[in-house]
């Protein structure tokens, strides 16, 4: 999972171009980019077309519910659910109880529609709210079904009056940085994905190449995406390099070859076991794409 792709759950011309865009998975939103007239409306033609794209291989179908304390979301969860998402994406998560929440109605939904209980996954946006972005360590073992923590920073800048979210410079602010930073120890601590947030100026190639950059640089390896044309610049950012999956295989053989070295050497350069359990990682992670 490299690219998610935000798509309004109301427009089945946008939906189906999603289908085309070589994103990891499709994040269906019946949330922020859905009017209240429309939320009906949308709710039905999420369902059908979950429906009629049902078991392929990519991209993955994940729908985006309303938070838990909007009213919303058990009509939302009701009018998806029977249409077998992939996922749920659980926006402005207070901590891990609002998982371990959803976590409960979801195995109501899948006995009702005659699914192994466990099988829909969740990924939660984590600092859309002030107590949010301070409980970030509160999601290992909140479900098992918890593959991904997120982060958004418009929602958090209206909760706390902040009038911008980045400096003269374009980087964040402190609250924000910080809102990032523990998006990324909290997603460690659970060990699911780091998922980084959108970058809305969609028409700004070079700064979406710097902002993967530094976000896989820091440890996150996926990138949320509000525009089709955004995912092959995440999905090359995201995706190991040739170079680093040969470095990371020489890593775990060296240290398979010595297993009770605490320290290896390669061409000159020093590799304890930490490198070793990061080389794993990206091994895998690779693989996996």
């Amino acid at each position: 999972m490299r690219s998610l792709l935000f798509v309004p759950g109301d427009s089945e011309k946008k939906l189906e171009k999603g289908l085309t865009s070589e994103a990891d998975v499709l994040l269906i939103d019946l949330e922020d980019s859905v009017s209240a007239e429309r939320k009906a409306a949308a709710r039905q033609i999420t369902a059908d077309f979950l429906k009629s794209n049902h078991g392929k291989s990519a991209p993955r179908l994940f729908v985006r519910i309303n938070d838990l304390s909007s009213g919303l979301a058990d009509n939302d969860l009701a009018a998806v659910m029977p249409s077998l998402p992939v996922g749920i994406l659980l926006p402005k998560s207070n901590s891990g109880k609002d998982v371990t929440q959803l976590s409960t109605k979801l195995n109501v939904h899948e006995a009702l529609t005659g699914l192994a209980e466990g099988v829909t996954q969740i990924i939660a946006i984590i600092t859309e709210t002030a107590i949010g972005t301070l409980s970030a360590g509160t999601y290992p073992d909140a479900s098992k079904r918890l593959i991904g923590l997120s982060w958004g920073a418009e929602d958090l800048s209206a909760v706390i009056g902040a009038t911008a979210v980045r400096d003269e410079a374009g980087r964040y602010t402190d609250v924000f940085r910080m809102a990032r930073a523990v998006t990324i120890l909290g997603a460690s601590a659970a060990d699911v994905a780091a998922i980084d947030t959108v970058y809305i100026d969609y028409r700004n190639e070079e700064g979406l190449i710097r902002e993967c950059t530094e976000a896989a640089r820091d440890g996150f390896t996926a990138k949320l995406a509000i525009h089709p044309a955004q995912v092959p610049v995440i999905n090359q950012v995201f995706t190991p390099s040739a170079e680093a999956i040969e470095q990371a295989e020489r890593i775990i053989t060296a240290f398979a070859d010595n297993p009770s070295a605490g320290v290896i050497g390669i061409d000159g350069k020093m590799f304890d076991r930490p490198h070793l359990k990061r080389a794993e990682r990206l091994v895998t992670r690779a693989r996996s794409l």
